[in-house]
């Protein structure tokens, strides 16, 4: 019999990633509350004592997957992607939005998980709506940067319309229109003019 995640026993090195993996997939495509523990120990094929050795709660756990989302979504691909892709500041704030068409028009698209996340907690009190809040900030961050390396006016400003038009295309696109992001580059296009 070949040894599955199911049989094998559970490696206290590997069981944290396995169990962040799986709540990374499940959290994004179908939000927190969604989710629940039977599931999540299920799938990651631990058993639920070695989930809440790891996380001790739910909010724990969600908070592990908002920051490994920063991580992998904010830094590894809009940040990264963004900076390789356009030769100027200018540039790199419209390719996120050529990031985003991709984005949108694949098989994995799945919205924004600290909008989703946010608007499931609703409540800025709570660590998770909190840390939600605080993960959108750190893009406006990345926006903010950009936008002071290519010298326009009022990076702050700009950076609050620009995201925006980020948040705004994500959710025009997770209504069906796979053109949003191009749409929010063109007004993403008159709002560099107008900072310039």
């Amino acid at each position: 019999m070949v040894a599955t995640s199911a049989t094998r026993p559970e490696s206290r090195q590997g069981a944290r990633e396995r169990i962040l993996g799986t709540a990374y997939e499940l959290f994004s495509h179908r939000g927190i509350h969604d989710v629940g523990i039977d599931e999540l120990v299920k799938r990651a094929g631990v058993a639920k004592a070695t989930l809440y050795n790891h996380f001790p709660s739910k909010d724990e756990l969600v908070l592990a997957f908002l920051e490994q989302r920063e991580r992998i979504w904010t830094y590894g691909w809009v940040e990264r992607e963004a900076r390789r892709r356009g030769a100027t500041p200018e540039d790199q704030l419209l390719a996120i939005f050529d990031l985003f068409d991709e984005w949108f028009r694949g098989d994995d698209f799945e919205g924004c998980s600290f909008v989703n996340t946010l608007l499931e907690f609703g409540d800025l009190d709570h660590p998770v709506g909190r840390a939600s809040a605080d993960y959108l900030e750190n893009i406006r961050s990345v926006v903010r940067n950009l936008a002071h390396e290519a010298g326009l006016r009022d990076p702050d400003a700009f950076a609050l319309s620009w995201h925006i038009l980020m948040k705004g295309s994500i959710v025009q696109a997770a209504e069906g229109d796979r053109d949003a992001a191009k749409r929010a580059q063109a007004l993403g296009s008159l709002l560099i003019e107008q900072h310039r």
